[in-house]
């Protein structure tokens, strides 16, 4: 051990890495040497030889355990892959406000504590018209702090076609459960009538609560209450209407074919009182949690103990700024936020793309069969149900493995790749692959196949 730490190895290795961890991956390379020569092998034990196994060890050892990956699924807005990659603009804001003080809870003008929600307030009020804002850590957070809020201990009307479940197996029930608020369902699971929520309506109502179905559809013999006729209810009879749209976007996405997801500003327009939605979807940010609405109930939501819990950190906020500012000038945003750039993509620069990485393949991988097919990309994050995207992919198969094992050896990569199996053939989707990762994604594949 000593002879090795004294060694220029050594010495660079502990200039490098922690200590105890170059003094882990010594013990563990030692020990496996002893083994050896107890069971009668002769094993080189020059510093030299076993510089190499003990430097493997050591960048094993010292390895980032959260890493970057490449997304050829197609997903667009991937759960398990970290959702929505953030723009460069984005990136910027953050490596600019983390790199020494900023004023997230100080008022530059007054020269006294500020609050950190107001450098978002006005951007939000802008994009949507909305009268205030608060910006929490997800949109769970943003329902369950509303209703801890505005209705702990009081009925929240909803309809029973609108009780949905998101990712993880969180129900809106338990969120409401938790927040102190009494669920009262309305309505059938496939027609719930403007009578239902007038009949369930009490002196006990805090809100009447709707719910975007931005994870599924419902059709067939199917009926909703629109949000207009709920905020005319609402203002009837002096109840709060809060809309919970989940993904939540800023651009209309009707003329890319797109159809059946809410714009922002056109609920806030409509009237309703609180309007909750995510920063890590459609919108294309970090994650985070948006409550827009009226200034007297976002007041009562700011106060509210729980906020506290949930709020956001100066790198979110530094995040979420840059990217609600790139809305300003929407077809700029189309080009510069990931997620929209991705959404809407082109079918002829997808079909260049796909051919571009075909003819890389072929040229550095003799082993590897890749052909072009046209597919289907997926909005994926709980956005877009039924919503499918068309597409070009590279179908990948390896003479002597199966698709399971090709899919392995590209998620265990140096630089992991997660594409989807179809048919027994390893399917790389260039919707989610964008320009600049075309020769890292080759390199992979031959690194992985080759």
């Amino acid at each position: 051990m000593d002879e090795v730490l004294k060694s220029p190895f050594g010495a660079d290795w502990l200039d490098r890495y922690p200590r105890r961890y170059v003094l882990a991956a010594i013990r563990e390379v030692l020990a496996f040497k002893r083994e050896e020569i107890q069971k009668g092998y002769t094993p080189d034990t020059a510093i030299e030889a076993l510089a190499s196994d003990i430097e493997i060890k050591i960048e094993r050892l010292t390895a980032r355990r959260l890493r970057p990956v490449l997304n050829a699924t197609g997903v667009v807005i991937h759960t398990n892959l970290g959702r929505a990659p953030l723009s460069a603009g984005a990136l910027e804001n953050i490596e600019r406000v983390a790199r020494g003080y900023s004023n997230l809870e100080y008022n530059l003008q007054e020269g006294g504590r500020g609050r950190r929600y107001d450098h978002l307030r006005w951007i939000l009020g802008e994009l949507t018209g909305a009268e205030d804002a608060i910006v929490v850590n997800n949109n769970a957070a943003a329902v369950l702090l509303c209703l801890s809020a505005l209705a702990a201990g009081r009925e929240v009307l909803v309809s029973r076609g609108e009780l949905v479940e998101i990712g993880g197996a969180f129900r809106i029930p338990d969120v409401m459960r938790q927040g102190g608020a009494v669920l009262r369902e309305v309505g059938t699971t496939n027609k719930t009538h403007l009578r239902d929520y007038r009949e369930a309506l009490g002196d006990g109502t805090a809100l009447i609560l709707k719910v975007h179905r931005s994870n599924y559809r419902l059709i067939g013999f199917t009926g909703e209450v629109s949000i207009d006729e709920l905020v005319e209810l609402g203002r009837e009879r002096g109840v709060p209407v809060m809309f919970d749209l989940g993904s939540g976007c800023l651009i209309d996405l009707k003329p890319y074919g797109i159809h059946g997801e809410p714009l922002v500003q056109e609920v806030v327009g409509k009237g309703v009182d609180i309007v909750t939605f995510s920063g890590d979807k459609l919108l294309g940010g970090p994650q985070a949690g948006i409550i827009l609405g009226r200034k007297a109930l976002i007041d009562r939501i700011s106060r509210h103990p729980l906020t506290r819990a949930v709020r956001i950190d100066k790198l979110t906020l530094a995040a979420l700024e840059e990217t609600l500012l790139q809305y300003a000038d929407t077809e700029k945003a189309r080009e510069r936020i990931p997620v929209l750039k991705a959404l809407l993509e082109d079918e002829e620069r997808l079909k260049r793309r796909a051919k571009r990485v075909r003819l890389l393949i072929r040229r550095e991988l003799k082993t590897v069969e890749a052909d072009i097919e046209r597919d289907e990309s997926q909005a994926g994050g709980g956005a877009l149900p039924g919503v499918y995207l068309p597409t070009y992919v590279v179908v990948l198969k390896r003479k002597g493995l199966s698709a399971l094992t090709v899919a392995e050896r590209l998620r265990r990569g140096t630089t992991p790749v997660v594409a989807r199996i179809r048919e027994d053939r390893v399917v790389v989707d260039l919707r989610t692959i964008p320009d600049r990762d075309v020769k890292t994604l080759v390199k992979a594949i031959k690194e992985a196949l080759g």
